[in-house]
Formats: C-alpha cells, sequence, structure tokens
C-alpha cells in the first residue's frame, strides 16, 4: 500500500514537469504582423528638374585669367535629369553669372598717368550635358552624388586694348569655348517629390589659366 501511495507522489511531481513543454495556441494567437517597410525616398525611375543659385570663382589670380577674368561671379541655373535607373541618370544643365570685372581707363589717352578704375558687368553662361551616380542610403533622405560633363561656354574671353585714335579702351569680341566639369554633392529629402541638394565643380576652359570653381545650391523636383 505504501509503495502504491508513493507512485501516485511521483507520478503528481513528474506530470506538471512533462505537461509544460506543450502548449495550445488559437489561431489568433499564431499570428504573426510584419512591420511595414520602411519608406523610400528615392525612386528606381524618376526625372528630376533643379533649380539653383551658384556662385564661381576663379582658379587662379583673376589677372590672369582669361575668361571669367573675375575674381567673384554670382548667377544661377536649371537642370534635369532622368535617372534609368535608382543610381545613375542622364541630363542637361543650363546657367550664367555676372561676372564683373574690373578695367583702368584714361580719358585722357595715358593710362600709366591719369588712370581711372571702374567696373564693368558681363553676363556669362553656359550649357552642358551630364552624366551623375547617386548612391541613396536605404530608407534614408540622403543620397550623395557625383557628376561629370561637357558642353560650351559663353559670354567671356575678351581681351581689352587700347585704341590710339579714340584715346580708350576698347573689348574684342567675347569667344565661345568647350568646357569640361567634374564634381560632387549631397541631396537632402524632404518629401519623396522634393529635395534640398548643394554641390560643388571644378570647371575646365581652354587652359589652366581659366579653371574656375562652382558652389551650387537649390531645389530639386522629382516626378
Amino acid at each position: 500500500m505504501k509503495k502504491f501511495i508513493l507512485g501516485l507522489l511521483a507520478i503528481g511531481a513528474i506530470a506538471p514537469v512533462a505537461f509544460a513543454g506543450t502548449e495550445t495556441y488559437s489561431g489568433k494567437e499564431m499570428k504573426q504582423v510584419a512591420p511595414p517597410p520602411c519608406p523610400e525616398w528615392y525612386a528606381d525611375r524618376e526625372l528630376n528638374i533643379s533649380l539653383w543659385g551658384t556662385y564661381a570663382f576663379t582658379g587662379n589670380d583673376a589677372r590672369d585669367d582669361r575668361y571669367l577674368d573675375g575674381d567673384h561671379a554670382w548667377g544661377g541655373g536649371v537642370d534635369a535629369k532622368y535617372f534609368f535607373h535608382r543610381y545613375f541618370g542622364i541630363g542637361i544643365e543650363g546657367w550664367a553669372v555676372d561676372a564683373r570685372r574690373g578695367f583702368i581707363r584714361d580719358n585722357d589717352g595715358d593710362p600709366i598717368t591719369f588712370p581711372n578704375s571702374g567696373n564693368e558687368h558681363r553676363a556669362v553662361g553656359a550649357v552642358l550635358g551630364t552624366l551623375t551616380l547617386r548612391y541613396p542610403f536605404h530608407c534614408s533622405r540622403f543620397s550623395p552624388y557625383i557628376f561629370g560633363g561637357g558642353g560650351a561656354i559663353f559670354g567671356g574671353g575678351e581681351r581689352r586694348s587700347f585704341d590710339e585714335s579714340d584715346d580708350d579702351f576698347v573689348n574684342d569680341s567675347t569667344r565661345t569655348e568647350a568646357i569640361g566639369q567634374v564634381g560632387g554633392g549631397l541631396e537632402i529629402r524632404f518629401t519623396p517629390h522634393i529635395g534640398w541638394i548643394n554641390d560643388f565643380s571644378w570647371n575646365f576652359v581652354d587652359g589652366p589659366n581659366n579653371n574656375f570653381g562652382m558652389v551650387r545650391s537649390g531645389i530639386n523636383f522629382a516626378f
């Protein structure tokens, strides 16, 4: 009898342990809800149109520059790019700047003895085809990018000479030159369709004396 009672107690002690790993779930309890996907701020295919302000400066002393011929130039531009893939796109850009330059004028025909200094404003612009490579960070508003392009620049390159017959300085006609461009920057998307771009480019025009840098900042619209 004692053995029987001890056996029942042993079974009673083991039973809870044996059934502890067996749990039943209703269908509702077993259903798992997947977390919502993170937002993508950049599409695989999209058209970008950007409006920006720009500041250009000569690569060397403005006195040695033979195209912009001025230390500082402010202006603006627009570009359009189509991204065939999330990471690269082709486009076209155009810009114009107010390239102010100084001069020395002699009302009496003697530029050394009686110089009068002043400034004159000239519009210098360019049109370029571009290739852009970007890398949007996954689930992020940020996308660094690099770009390059080539085209034509116009409105600069005059030469000032003294005309003895008129006792005054005169300008030669402007020259249109080929231009190459390389640069990089960062875009920050406020929404999937509106972003803020900031970049810097280095531009090559007819020899090292005419190279200049350009800083741009503006708004990009993605469609």
